[in-house]
């Protein structure tokens, strides 16, 4: 078997996010460097890949919004802070872009600028902006695009097999035929927009899932992302890790979801659970074996979306494509 990773200490990730360890402290904090709006949150992977991997690094990103919330400094610091953090593969679940296809040929550069495989999943905003243009971009970018399909890569002479989902939120996903043909004698990871997926994923045998869409709340102060994405929009997982990684193969599981580096319509993040995010999971490290940002959570309460909400969501995908249709003449 190939020789693992180093697991690296806590220091080398602060370093990554500083841009180097080279300078000062002093002279760092008076920069003005979109790396340190990013924060870098590192976790074990499930018990069960401890079993059938010897180590991967996977970093999850989600929810870029490429266009012009969003300044395009953030968004590639984003990505070279991850490139330092030399990961295995890079995972990105949703809303690439934010509300058109002005920026697609951004979006197509700064995929470009990821040195490792890339797989991703599209989110409710690619579908509000023209799915098949992103696709298209994030194929011309170098992203593996899951679409209710799994796949399997060797990375560093292991395997790993990634299930995605198309979107959930206007209606895409499709588990069966996403599940289709998944092997259960390789380590699996879940990717979906949507983190409510997850409940429906785990006892099909995918130990860990990631997720985006909530931005975290974007304000976390006094708990306001539990009330506004929580309570009031009807989530049950808003940020960061749920469920659990020892639960037993097909018996449960665990999901992330991320905190993401974009915005759609306001830019203001607040507290720490809502900065901007790269999440890092050491699969193969037995959980409690790191320094962890948080350990897992309980889920809220939830809420399911009705059948006439998800019609409207999905009516509301086709207005737009005709919209576009109509403008190109």
């Amino acid at each position: 078997m190939t020789r693992p990773h180093t697991i690296p200490p806590p220091r080398e990730f602060s370093d990554a996010l500083a841009g180097g360890g080279d300078e000062q402290p002093p002279r760092r904090w008076f920069q003005k460097d979109p790396k340190s709006t990013i924060a870098v949150r590192r976790f074990a992977g499930p018990m069960v890949f401890r079993e059938q991997l010897q180590h991967l690094r996977v970093a999850h990103l989600t929810d870029l919004h490429v266009g012009r919330v969003t300044p395009m400094a953030v968004q590639e610091a984003a990505v070279d802070l991850t490139n330092a953090l030399a990961p295995d593969l890079v995972v990105i679940t949703g809303d690439f872009v934010c509300h058109s296809q002005m920026y697609l040929d951004a979006l197509e550069a700064l995929m470009k600028r990821f040195t490792v495989p890339v797989l991703g999943v599209l989110g409710n905003h690619d579908y509000w902006s023209g799915a098949d243009e992103v696709r298209r971009a994030l194929r011309r970018g170098g992203v593996e695009v899951l679409d209710n399909e799994s796949t399997i890569l060797t990375l560093r002479g292991q395997k790993l097999q990634v299930v995605g989902l198309d979107d959930a939120y206007t209606g895409h996903a499709d588990r069966e035929k996403a599940l289709k043909g998944m092997r259960h004698d390789v380590a699996t990871l879940g990717l979906t927009h949507i983190g409510e997926e997850a409940d429906r994923l785990w006892p099909r045998g995918v130990p860990l899932v990631f997720a985006g869409h909530t931005h975290a709340g974007q304000i976390t102060l006094a708990r306001l992302h539990e009330l506004a994405i929580g309570r009031l929009a009807g989530h049950k997982y808003v940020h960061g890790l749920y469920g659990s990684r020892k639960a037993p193969h097909a018996e449960g599981g665990a999901l992330y979801v991320g905190a993401g580096i974009g915005a759609a319509v306001m830019p203001l993040r607040m507290g720490e659970r809502g900065r901007r995010e790269v999440a890092v999971f050491e699969l193969g490290a037995e959980p409690g074996s790191l320094d962890e940002h948080h350990a897992e959570q309980s889920p809220l309460p939830g809420r399911a979306p009705s059948e006439s909400l998800m019609a409207k969501r999905r009516e509301a995908v086709a207005k737009k494509r005709e919209k576009r249709e109509r403008a190109k003449g």
